[in-house]
């Protein structure tokens, strides 16, 4: 069977698929979405939430450029949190719990409404590969798709293998089989794969808990949103989350099925997630500490299931039971499914280009837990990079890269080109070295112009941030131009326990007291009108500016001396071994990678100053 010609064929119906489908079609590209069940396309397959520390700041990215993640999480999110908000903005991280059913739901509709996309349910088992060159898949029922490019995302179903306990069996996720054949051909290309490893807590039934055991987590008192369009709006209600504690009890009675646990006989091979840990390995590496948190988060609106955030497991069905029964709350709970581990191939991300192309076959492109990351945001994010990049790439145009000064996006994506990774990888604002820059409050400032420059985010995108920008420089003006009354001000800082002033000063001086914040002086009436007049989120730039400026003139700085390696292109054939100067580290890490410039190549691991320094002369810097 000959399903036809498309420009673009995105295999996996995942977090990443569905960005890269979404992507590619809204951009003008014909696109097949392959997926092996039409019922699961962008299933929750592990926690009911989106966002979180640094994750947040990806999906407002996404939403920036004109992906779907942050309008699809607005509209089916059941509470709301703003996390760090008692650190300073470039900390602050949006998250949401989701409805897990609405959800899958939501986007399948957002995806049916696409024009240009198509979709066929069957898993791949082959590329067709034609001059080195994607040109096609074949299914599993033996039907074949012809396309201008490929895009993977696979997620954890190549040669999936699920343990619970001594039993394993084969799927890609519980209930759902795995994809069997790919790993394989690419090996046959030259690609090399590893292995690993990530866990689930079990489901149980939130009827059958104690919530009077346990601390509720309400979400904020103010919710905000994810999405910058006004095609959301924040929550009215929101359901909370409860937390509870593991003891030692609990612990003990872990530690005696560890001989049947797959992570300490051998059965697992693969490296699970460090920052993730499953709760037989948090008890294991943690042996010092008597109780663990376990956050139990419901699954939406309506159900009564529940997801036990923090208890990651793959020991036995009985273990995990009589362990659970133990925590304050879970005495009586009743398991829905249990938790599992689950093995699955990989393809280290040092073999894939920046737009995520791979470097053996042409108009092959990557994205999700293919390269080794974990997490929803993490891989929507490189499936709307891939989408992006495989229009562009099939339209003739030139790839589109995010530097690691302009999205978190674009350091996750240098991170695993440059650096790969043999464990699964997470983001985190500490792998950021433009923090300040990269707040989650201002990416519509530092991406929308360019999604809408390539034909993904929408005019009424621009529209609405030039209101926001002019919206900020009214308050900036105000406060660069009026002062604040001796009177008053001593007013606030006697309330702060702060030294008073003699005379006068300008509202933005006096706004540069780190114990004063905007909310303080909206007590004047002169400010408050002023804030009534406009928008929260141009309020917020305003002081975030104000009160930061200096620091982001640095980072600008820093950001541009850096930038002027990106300007030495590096021809691809370069043959490294010539140089002699380069350590043999170095020469062996630059030909296995092949940077594209010298900015690139000075951020690959093994790298050092010396040997760019080397670069430099060579190309007559």
């Amino acid at each position: 069977m000959f399903l036809g010609e498309y420009d673009i064929i995105v295999v996996g119906g995942g977090h990443a698929g569905c960005e890269a489908a979404h992507a590619a079609a809204k951009m003008g590209s014909t696109v097949m979405l392959v997926t092996m069940n039409m019922e699961t396309i962008a299933r929750m397959s592990c926690n009911p939430a989106m966002g979180g520390v640094a994750k947040g700041q990806i999906i407002r990215e996404i939403d920036a450029l004109g992906g779907m993640s942050g309008i699809i999480t607005d509209k089916t999110m059941i509470q709301f949190r703003m996390l760090n908000r008692s650190k300073g903005v470039a900390m602050w991280s949006p998250r949401a719990q989701s409805d897990r059913w609405r959800f899958a739901e939501a986007w399948r509709l957002a995806l049916e409404n696409t024009p240009n996309l198509d979709f066929f349910q069957d898993t791949v088992k082959e590329l067709i590969v034609e001059k080195e060159t994607a040109v096609g898949v074949i299914t599993g029922m033996g039907a074949q798709i012809r396309g201008k490019a490929v895009v993977l995302t696979n997620g954890t179903f190549l040669n999936g293998l699920i343990h619970i306990g001594k039993k394993n069996f084969g799927g890609g996720r519980m209930g759902e089989s795995a994809s069997l054949g790919i790993t394989g051909q690419l090996e046959s290309m030259g690609f090399v794969s590893g292995r690993m490893k990530t866990g689930t807590p079990p489901r149980v039934d939130g009827r059958s808990l104690n919530y009077q055991a346990m601390e509720e987590q309400k979400g904020d008192d103010e919710p905000a949103k994810f999405s910058f369009s006004r095609e959301t709006s924040t929550l009215k209600e929101q359901r909370s989350c409860y937390i509870t504690y593991t003891n030692n009890t609990v612990h003990d009675i872990l530690r005696e099925g560890f001989a049947e646990s797959p992570m300490y006989n051998g059965s697992i091979q693969g490296l699970g997630p460090r920052y993730c840990p499953s709760i037989e390995d948090k008890i294991n590496r943690f042996a010092e500490r008597d109780r663990h948190q376990v956050f139990v988060e419901p699954e939406g609106w309506n159900t009564v299931e529940v997801y036990v955030n923090g208890f990651s497991t793959s020991l036995p069905d009985h273990v995990q039971l009589k362990a659970l029964r133990q925590i304050p709350g879970f005495e009586n709970a009743k398991v829905f499914r249990p938790g599992y581990a689950i093995e699955y191939d990989y393809f280290p991300p040092t073999q894939l280009k920046l737009s995520l192309e791979t470097k053996l076959i042409r108009n092959l492109f990557f994205a999700g837990q293919i390269n080794g990351t974990t997490g929803y945001e993490e891989a929507a994010c490189q499936g709307l990079m891939a989408g992006i990049n495989a229009h562009r790439k099939v339209s003739e145009q030139d790839a589109f890269v995010l530097g690691r000064n302009d999205a978190y996006i674009g350091v996750l994506i240098d991170d695993l080109v440059n650096k790969g990774t043999d464990e699964p990888y997470r983001m985190f604002t500490s792998r950021a070295e433009y923090r300040i820059t990269l707040r989650q409050d201002n990416a519509d400032e530092r991406l929308t112009p360019k999604g809408f420059e390539m034909g993904l985010a929408e005019k009424n995108r621009m529209d609405l941030l030039e209101e926001k920008k002019s919206s900020t420089q009214t308050i900036l003006r105000f406060f660069d131009s009026n002062n604040i009354e001796t009177d008053d001000a001593n007013t606030l800082l006697l309330q702060k326990n702060s030294s008073p002033i003699t005379e006068k000063q300008r509202y933005k001086r006096f706004l540069l007291r780190p114990e004063i914040s905007l909310e303080d002086i909206k007590s004047i009436d002169e400010v408050n009108s002023l804030l009534l007049a406009h928008s929260k989120e141009s309020a917020q730039a305003a002081e975030t500016h104000i009160k930061y400026e200096s620091y982001l003139k640095k980072e600008q700085e820093m950001a541009e001396k850096l930038l002027r390696l990106e300007d030495v292109k590096i021809p691809d054939s370069f043959d490294y071994h010539k140089l002699t100067a380069l350590s043999k580290e170095s020469r062996e890490k630059l030909h296995n990678i092949r940077p594209a410039t010298l900015g690139q190549a000075s951020r690959i691991s093994g790298v050092n100053p010396a040997d760019i320094s080397v670069l430099l002369v060579y190309f007559g810097r």
